[in-house]
């Protein structure tokens, strides 16, 4: 006997709530306990696994935020989201701006934020489409909510990709400086910054001409927002514009 209509709806509703509520949960939860993966890492396994890629090697270690260079931070901030203490979570100039350059021809270019990165980075997949883009708005709203900014930029350092294999700044300070992640110095943060967001072109060890000057471009760009203090600022109050 097939359900009825009715029931059908309230099933999938109860579904859709309950997913949601669980979706909070777990978001809350990690804004005190360190993600031990990430959706993008597990991706990244099983992609080698399934190839028979023996060459991939799983890199990551969490390291906690006092434990990391504060040029670290503010070099991730100066190269990928200089607004980042002061949006909810999307940078609404730069995604006109995409649209605009897109509506002129030009090659479409990202406008993500480092939140809707840590979601994407978190609970998501690599790819493009309506529904990843979706289900990214609706994590980086919770994150937004949920997590003060210092625990977003925290996160991120832990799990962005940072080359084949390395995860986080814990494994990339190791395997690129030989040395921890609380030493590294203005230069070794900015180099990490600068293969963002494309660490699979782009070489922290052996960085192209293009690296480099992304290099000084953020060395640059962190002297000019006041360097480390730059993301101590008070944080705003909800509600207002940051």
């Amino acid at each position: 006997m097939r359900p009825k209509p009715r029931r059908l709806l309230r099933l999938v509703l109860l579904l859709v709530a309950s997913w949601l509520a669980l979706s909070v949960l777990v978001v809350f939860v990690l804004r005190f306990v360190p993600p031990w993966t990430s959706s993008v890492m597990l991706q990244d396994r099983l992609t080698a696994m399934l190839d028979g890629d023996h060459s991939f090697q799983f890199r990551h270690r969490w390291v906690p935020r006092e434990s990391i260079s504060p040029y670290v931070g503010i070099a991730m901030v100066a190269g990928e989201d200089q607004k980042f203490p002061f949006h909810h979570g999307f940078d609404v100039d730069a995604i006109q701006d995409a649209i605009d350059a897109a509506d002129e021809g030009k090659r479409l270019r990202g406008a993500s934020t480092i939140s809707q990165q840590v979601a994407k980075n978190l609970f998501l997949w690599n790819g493009r489409s309506f529904v990843r883009k979706g289900l990214e708005a609706w994590y980086t709203v919770l994150i937004e909510a949920l997590w003060p900014k210092k625990r977003i930029l925290e996160v991120y350092m832990n799990s962005v990709e940072l080359g084949d294999g390395i995860y986080g700044v814990g494994a990339a300070s190791e395997v690129y400086f030989h040395t921890t992640p609380d030493r590294l110095n203005a230069t070794q943060a900015a180099r990490l910054a600068a293969v963002l967001p494309n660490p699979e072109r782009f070489r922290v060890d052996a960085p192209s001409a293009y690296v480099q000057r992304r290099v000084a471009w953020i060395l640059q760009q962190m002297g000019q927002l006041g360097g480390p203090a730059y993301l101590d600022r008070p944080a705003p109050v909800r509600g207002r514009v940051r």
